[in-house]
């Protein structure tokens, strides 16, 4: 009984160093874009993405055919929303007073720092970073964050606008 839960135990850590290898680039790169940190330094990005592979690994036997990057990638986006949320980072409120604040946190800090990302909200960012690099539909989008279809192609069209502001000529988006 131990050996067989002993061999178990190894294959299912063989699976997930197989699937780790291969995908930890790429939902590093997802993870970096999400907290707009520059390529050469990505501590948060590095904890998003740590904690969505071992929230992945513990639920790894009950996936049953479940595309296992696509349960890490949304583990990954909920994550940074929910970070979001929690913790505010070096930047400045933009924004009127007019009863209410229309502005959002930015998240850009005043010496430039942060990327061209880091002008966008987060929910901005979340719904071009899904949609643009990991390509998903806007339908997959908004049911991953659980946005109304008309909500997440707002934040989209808002989110490239803002881009196309910002961007400096002869550079592309994400």
């Amino acid at each position: 009984m131990r050996e067989r839960r002993a061999a178990t135990d190894r294959r299912r850590a063989r699976e997930f160093e197989v699937f780790a290898a291969g995908a930890a680039g790429r939902l590093l790169h997802t993870a970096a874009l999400l907290t707009a940190e520059p390529p050469t330094a990505t501590p948060r990005a590095q904890r998003l993405l740590e904690a969505a592979l071992a929230r992945t690994y513990a639920e790894w036997d009950q996936l049953r055919g479940e595309d296992p990057y696509d349960r890490t990638r949304r583990e990954l986006a909920l994550r940074f929303a929910q970070e979001a949320w929690r913790v505010r980072r070096p930047g400045r409120w933009t924004g009127r007073w007019g009863g209410r604040w229309t502005g959002r946190w930015t998240g850009r800090r005043a010496d430039g720092e942060g990327g061209l990302l880091a002008g966008l909200g987060t929910q901005e960012r979340l719904v071009l970073v899904l949609q643009l690099y990991e390509g998903l539909t806007e339908e997959q989008t908004a049911s991953l964050l659980g946005l109304p279809e008309d909500r997440a192609r707002a934040l989209c069209a808002r989110a490239m606008s803002a881009l196309r502001r910002t961007a400096p000529r002869g550079e592309a988006g994400p």
